[in-house]
């Protein structure tokens, strides 16, 4: 019984510290966003769901931790091993680690996009590349126009300069 309540303070504790933590990573990352210039976010649509899901994350933690702590001190007011309390309890833990862990999967996808795999960045480079080629052949292709045109104006002239010298 004694054991139980120890567990139940110290899963608690560590449940009061992650939601503290986690509360204080919404609360930077909310005020990140609205520190942003709204130009950013036109441009960056695709920031809003990220933000979105994350809220939702916490929320979640939030509503499976708040049950967590009236059952908690029910057992130990109670003081006496009554399984609804212990279930209640250890119900309201698993809810609250199964949140967690989806909090965690999120912050573990936001690392994975900030850190594109070598695959990626081979694809993002060639796709650099080649968009840089583009570029090139399309100003290859325009001097190569201005050239053929110098060309004709200097045959123009050439030929006007010819005939001139052919009456003198």
């Amino acid at each position: 019984m004694c054991q139980s309540i120890r567990y139940t303070t110290v899963a608690n504790d560590i449940y009061q510290k992650q939601y503290t933590q986690l509360k204080k990573i919404y609360r930077d990352t909310n005020i990140m966003a609205q520190q942003q210039p709204p130009l950013d976010q036109q441009l960056d649509q695709s920031a809003q769901p990220p933000i979105e899901d994350m809220v939702s994350c916490v929320t979640a933690l939030e509503a499976a931790l708040l049950p967590c702590l009236p059952a908690r001190e029910l057992q130990a007011i109670d003081r006496s091993p009554h399984p609804s309390h212990q279930i209640d309890v250890e119900r309201h833990a698993r809810d609250f680690m199964e949140a967690a862990k989806k909090l965690q999967l999120y912050f573990n996808s936001l690392q994975r996009e900030d850190k594109p795999t070598k695959s990626e960045l081979l694809r993002k480079e060639i796709s650099m590349m080649e968009e840089e080629l583009k570029t090139k052949n399309e100003l290859i292709e325009k001097h190569e126009r201005l050239i053929q045109g110098w060309k004709k104006e200097l045959k123009d002239q050439l030929d006007k300069h010819n005939t001139e010298l052919e009456r003198v």
